[in-house]
């Protein structure tokens, strides 16, 4: 956690650069994130679990949706609350949320988990059914291998010393995972790398909190 937090600091300004038109970019994303606001309990808070920038979030607040945003890094926040005034964003780790039991109608966290080791999924995913509500609807999305084990390792990014750790994650996994936490999958996605993006395919998840 330190690693990402500390990465994520050093980079935020060159990194919310290069991805500012990532959306505009990408017709099937939008579709998603389009379907996600469509499903999502009226009315209900969402939390954007890594946001990051926040464009995510900034995009499903567009929609309509009550959407918060809550990142590791305090540069991300603080960027994020610049560029984006009227969405809410705080400081937070995706294994603690500071959210109470059954709070929230939708949770997103969007090329967030990719920086979890697998082994700490369980972990990450019972926490996100812990906030939300019966019926609750969890969104993610990464980037696919078709079996766990590959980590893409930068020391550098956009000129600056960093530790950063990216896992590619095995679709069929994930959605066990989810499962066993108690979710009902309701869609998944795959799609191929876009011209510009690293060459692997990227995959979403949306699934409803249906245990107990």
């Amino acid at each position: 956690m330190r690693d990402t937090r500390s990465g994520y600091d050093a980079i935020a300004e060159d990194y919310a650069a290069h991805f500012r038109a990532v959306l505009d970019e990408q017709a099937l994303d939008r579709a998603v994130l389009g379907a996600f606001a469509e499903m999502v309990a009226p009315q209900g808070r969402v939390l954007d679990v890594g946001s990051g920038p926040g464009r995510v979030t900034a995009y499903l607040h567009g929609l309509g949706v009550r959407v918060r945003g809550v990142d590791l890094s305090p540069a991300m926040v603080a960027l994020a609350t610049r560029t984006f005034p009227a969405v809410p964003c705080t400081q937070g780790e995706m294994t603690a949320l500071a959210e109470a039991d059954g709070a929230l109608a939708g949770l997103v966290a969007w090329y967030s988990v990719i920086h979890v080791p697998p082994t700490r999924h369980p972990e990450v995913f019972a926490e996100f059914h812990r906030v939300l509500a019966e019926g609750g609807l969890l969104l993610l999305a990464f980037q696919l291998q078709s079996e766990d084990g590959e980590v893409l390792h930068f020391d550098e990014a956009f000129g600056h010393a960093v530790r950063l750790d990216f896992h590619r994650l095995s679709m069929d996994r994930v959605c066990g995972q989810l499962a066993r936490a108690g979710f009902t999958v309701q869609a998944r996605t795959v799609r191929e790398p876009a011209a510009g993006e690293s060459q692997v395919r990227q995959g979403t998840v949306m699934a409803r909190r249906t245990g107990a």
